[in-house]
């Protein structure tokens, strides 16, 4: 079996077995296994190649970057699931009859965002990311509380508001692709748009790339069609807020990514880069004006995902080599530090019996593990020296003030606001004094402590093969 065949065949064929699994504990254990999997195959495509040459399928250095991030946390967030789980269980919110559907789902989400990085023809990317939209809706009502269906209803309706617009303008460049390349998958294969971009018609790619922004941007969390995101976060499962904010988010980023590739091909086609950095800059404003009104953790965390990809947006619309680099980092480092975030705020919330900010006071003196690993992760989200969110939007910065000094003011206003409302928060949660319940957590921190050291390592060194391989993807990014 191909490298690439097993990032999908370990997720879906998991799913077909855990939905029909007695006994959810051994359905935990089977949702890591199939997870760590799909990681080593992924590891495998990057080390031997992807060892398939359909039409449908193929690897390249950009999609194999984002496989191997998204199948790490995928397995990493699964570990954790496993503890969740069994502590939700226990105190009555999760019932143990759902727990196979849960998995099952899990698992048709994780294969579902493997294929939209993998495919290289764009219609069956938008039929994946459908599957992987469906797949999160049921989870995110899995509680089944009041709250948590409005949120899942919600996330229903905006993302398949934001995949219609994607799916008109998935449409829209086939039909500029058709008179050209011919009829069928030829015309919705990346490589062949990109290597006959020059003879498309630009109105209809420029209409197009319009309709691919604010559709796969609705699912990257870009405002203004974000607002499905804190709800997402705040009421489903934690595991699944790390996924969505580490994993999801970037393969609708990707997608927007393989397109924009297509424009920039075509000389009289609309250059993507300034409806990148005006989307970007944006969300950054935006969403660190709203972090200083939030007071569910949860939520809050959710918008700073919003500023997060808004930040990445805007090094990829800058483009070069540079900025595309540290978008590239930055993706990386945010989808490593949030999902820890987000599994620390899981814990947190567990032994607070609340999400509200004002009941979580002064972790530092009531759990001090749980409090230092929340200020860890605070201050490596807010990109503070030595973590590696600092080296990206250092980059980020340096890349753009050359060219655009205005625009990098602007930038970097915005992350220094985002910076105040994280200072706000650290003092509150874990240096006030302690509010609500004192329960101890009994959920393990290894994926935690696993991230933030590769978060930390990355903003110390950046092994050279490392750098060599983000270099390669930049450059092909332009």
């Amino acid at each position: 079996m191909s490298p690439a065949m097993g990032v999908l065949i370990a997720p879906f064929t998991a799913a077909i077995v855990l939905a029909f699994l007695p006994g959810w504990r051994l359905s935990a254990w089977l949702n890591v296994a199939a997870a760590f999997a799909a990681f080593v195959s992924a590891v495998a495509i990057a080390v031997f190649g992807a060892g398939t040459s359909g039409s449908l399928l193929a690897a390249d250095a950009l999609n194999t970057t984002f496989l191997i991030l998204n199948t790490f946390v995928g397995f990493t967030t699964a570990l954790f699931s496993r503890s969740y789980i069994i502590h939700e269980i226990a105190a009555g919110r999760l019932k143990a009859r759902h727990m196979r559907y849960y998995h099952a789902l899990y698992q048709v989400l994780l294969g579902a965002m493997n294929l939209a990085l993998l495919t290289s023809v764009s219609g069956l990317m938008w039929v994946a990311i459908e599957i992987a939209t469906l797949s999160t809706v049921l989870i995110v009502g899995l509680y089944r509380t009041h709250a948590a269906l409005e949120a899942a209803w919600k996330y229903f309706i905006l993302g398949s508001v934001g995949i219609a617009l994607a799916l008109f303008g998935t449409i829209l460049v086939y039909s500029a692709a058709q008179p050209v390349i011919g009829d069928g998958l030829p015309a919705m294969t990346f490589s062949q748009m990109q290597a006959h971009a020059a003879a498309l018609d630009p109105a209809l790619l420029d209409v197009a790339f319009v309709f691919i922004l604010l559709g796969y941007g609705t699912k990257a969390g870009l405002v203004p069609l974000h607002a499905w995101l804190p709800d997402a976060h705040a009421e489903g499962p934690t595991p699944i807020s790390a996924v969505l904010s580490g994993l999801l988010l970037n393969v609708a980023m990707y997608a927007i990514l393989r397109f924009k590739l297509v424009m920039a091909a075509n000389p009289g086609a609309l250059d993507a880069g300034p409806l990148l950095i005006g989307a970007g800059l944006v969300s950054v404003i935006f969403a660190a004006l709203m972090l200083y009104k939030r007071r569910d953790i949860k939520r809050f965390f959710a918008y700073s995902s919003v500023e997060h990809m808004g930040v990445a947006a805007f090094a990829f619309g800058i483009g070069g080599p540079l900025a595309s680099f540290a978008g590239l980092l930055h993706m990386a480092m945010h989808s490593l530090t949030k999902s820890a975030i987000f599994f620390t705020v899981g814990q947190i919330a567990h032994v607070k019996g609340s999400q509200k900010i004002a009941d979580i006071t002064g972790l530092t003196s009531s759990h001090p593990t749980l409090g230092w690993l929340f200020v860890m992760g605070a201050a490596a989200i807010a990109g503070l020296p030595p973590f590696g969110l600092f080296t990206s939007e250092f980059l980020i910065l340096t890349a753009c003030a050359a060219q655009h000094p205005i625009l990098t003011a602007l930038l970097g206003l915005g992350l220094l606001t985002a910076l105040g409302a994280l200072f706000l928060r650290i003092n509150t949660v874990a240096f006030g004094v302690p509010e609500g319940r004192q329960e101890k957590s009994p959920m393990p921190v290894f994926p935690i402590l696993l991230h933030f050291a590769l978060v930390l390592a990355a903003g110390l060194f950046l092994p050279v093969a490392v750098v060599n391989w983000l270099q390669q993807v930049a450059l092909s990014l332009g």
